[in-house]
């Protein structure tokens, strides 16, 4: 009696995938050179960056980064800094006294248990000071080139909400949605991809649905006139 409802779900699943993978090759021609917007050159600054982009703009994390990176170069030195000239470096980022506990204890922990090298893993990451999955799943994928999962911000929750990719709010239940739809190799991109697309097109406030290259694809542009 079960085998209907289970074979509707699994075939409204493929159809969930099928315009999901629909989406990434639209995506990855409007946006071929879709990347980490944070500047870096190395794991451990592209941590330190990606704690302050917390609650803060990419170009205002990227404006404050250089001075921080040229005072604090490595772990060990980070963990030495008085929190109240860090403190006056990052203010411009919100969330500034935070964010120095975060920073100096994420510093000591790499210092103490790593030898002063962020580790590659998902595990040991997770459990630094300032780190979550987010946060995790942003360094293994562009630091490192390891896909182990699907990095959800603002915009690529919004925005797989609206293409009805998941039906969930919290960003773990969404990341597990789409690590589903998309390929693992395209696990790290697809978050760049829609991170573009939501900052030029899918604007929250003012969405450009009668310019949008899926616009045909997304349940939620159908009522939406097209451009003349």
């Amino acid at each position: 009696m079960k085998k209907p409802a289970v074979k509707k779900i699994a075939t409204r699943q493929d159809g969930r995938r099928t315009r999901a993978r629909s989406v990434l090759r639209k995506l990855k021609k409007a946006y071929p050179d879709a990347h980490c917007a944070l500047n870096y050159k190395t794991p451990f600054e592209l941590l330190v960056a990606t704690i302050l982009s917390a609650q803060c703009t990419d170009v205002r994390v990227n404006l404050t980064t250089p001075a921080v990176f040229a005072k604090y170069p490595t772990p060990k030195l980070l963990a030495r800094a008085n929190p109240s000239d860090l403190e006056s470096l990052i203010r411009s980022t919100g969330f500034f006294r935070n964010k120095t506990k975060s920073l100096i204890g994420m510093a000591h922990a790499l210092t103490e248990r790593h030898n002063g090298e962020v580790p590659p893993d998902m595990e040991s990451l997770r459990v630094l000071p300032g780190v979550g999955r987010k946060t995790a799943n942003v360094l293994l994928g562009n630091a490192f080139g390891l896909n182990e999962g699907v990095t959800v911000d603002t915009h690529v929750g919004r925005l797989s909400g609206l293409l009805k990719l998941t039906k969930h709010t919290d960003p773990e239940k969404i990341e597990r949605d789409l690590m589903e739809l998309i390929p693992r190799s395209d696990w790290t991109l697809v978050s760049h991809l829609l991170i573009y697309h939501g900052r030029q097109v899918c604007i929250a406030r003012r969405p450009q649905c009668s310019r949008c290259v899926l616009r045909d694809l997304c349940p939620s542009a159908q009522d939406a006139p097209r451009a003349k």
